[in-house]
């Protein structure tokens, strides 16, 4: 009853009928047995309850004896739960189940959800990143999700703290995936409850651990493969040298996703992880444009390829005008902070115009954002 590898690619037929749900279930839930130990069952046994007979004496073959498979109330009482949350359990071969994870070795054999599964269906993009950002980064992780949905994309994260909590913020009204490391019902942490709800409501939770289960270390890396399994690409917006990040970056690209990644100072640790992807050829990511033209635009209009994603201004500055707009700003800005408005009234230039220049000074290093949209130079 090893768990050995066992190529999903083509998916075992889903349950029917409730009752044969429960069985299935079992079947999951039952001691050493994964998902490829499941699909390997039922492909050999030909039927869900001739596998389940047949774990009996395949543990006492391997050296387990007294071994029984999991009990129909604990499958029943899981079902139950399920239902009272209005949680759907869905498993591979099923309609609803993420055609992407089936390209996965360790797919998940079932997921329960909690929302709209029509998200499922859009094109879906992976934002993670560190736990403890900066507000730099989680403002820009919040922008890219909002962009992203916008564009047409589901954004997909892990709910952590930081970087994940900014991309479901910021795409929570065009629609997010939360993948939860434990039970689809146990949020953490905690202080993202509200936004869980939220989520719910307006997005999906989905999980592969049985309702009730409180997450333990090995649970967040089996979250992560479903994170990046699930989506075209994974995003890195602020990662460590040694991160949970970085080992989802290296999922996805085990699992043949794309890989992209927001660059930081050098000098900044925190980002020392996505410097090193970049460094090692992922997308270097500015903005939410360089990730839809690296994948493409979802809503794209065939009949007019020429219509932008956004309003452009009429003419884009130039490499000698955005240099002038760099040294005014930083003449204007010393160690005594200033307002963003007020910088902005001094320099008598458009809002359009200056945001974008403060991110680039903010990206090199040159500028700190302080609570409040305080700004001051870096000395």
């Amino acid at each position: 009853m090893n768990q050995d590898r066992c190529s999903s690619t083509h998916p075992p037929l889903p349950p029917t009928t409730e009752e044969n749900s429960l069985l299935h279930l079992r079947l999951l839930r039952s001691r050493k047995v994964g998902p490829a130990t499941y699909r390997r069952l039922l492909a050999e046994h030909g039927s869900v309850t001739s596998a389940l007979d047949a774990l009996p004496e395949m543990a006492r073959a391997a050296g387990v004896n007294d071994y029984r498979a999991c009990p129909e109330n604990v499958a029943l009482s899981e079902m139950r739960a399920g239902t009272r949350l209005g949680a759907r359990l869905v498993f591979q071969g099923d309609a609803a189940f993420p055609t992407a994870l089936n390209d996965l070795d360790d797919a998940p054999a079932a997921l329960w959800m909690i929302g709209n599964t029509a998200h499922l269906t859009r094109p879906m993009v992976a934002l993670v990143g560190a736990r403890t950002a900066s507000s730099l980064g989680t403002r820009m992780a919040r922008k890219l999700a909002a962009e992203l949905g916008e564009a047409g994309f589901t954004v997909v994260s892990g709910l952590a703290r930081g970087v994940d909590t900014a991309a479901h913020t910021g795409a929570l009204a065009s629609g997010t995936i939360a993948v939860l490391a434990g039970g689809v019902d146990v949020v953490y942490p905690q202080q993202n409850a509200e936004l869980a709800h939220k989520i719910a409501l307006q997005g999906l939770r989905i999980s592969d651990q049985p309702i009730g289960t409180h997450p333990r270390a090995h649970h967040f890396l089996a979250r992560n493969r479903i994170v990046s399994g699930l989506c075209a690409a994974t995003v890195v917006v602020e990662a460590a040298a040694k991160s949970g990040s970085l080992s989802c970056a290296q999922g996805a690209l085990d699992q043949g996703r794309d890989v992209l990644a927001v660059p930081g100072h050098p000098f900044d640790a925190r980002v020392a992880g996505c410097n090193m992807l970049i460094r090692d050829g992922a997308i270097l990511v500015r903005g939410a444009r360089d990730i839809i033209e690296h994948l493409g635009d979802p809503l794209q209009v065939v009949n007019e390829p020429e219509l932008p994603l956004a309003p452009q201004p009429p003419q884009s500055r130039g490499l000698a005008e955005t240099a002038a707009l760099h040294t005014v700003i930083l003449d204007r800005l010393g160690p005594a902070p200033m307002a963003e408005d007020q910088l902005i009234r001094t320099l008598g230039a458009a809002a359009t115009a200056v945001a974008p220049v403060l991110v680039d000074l903010e990206l090199d290093g040159k500028v700190v954002r302080q609570a409040g949209g305080i700004l001051a130079r870096v000395p």
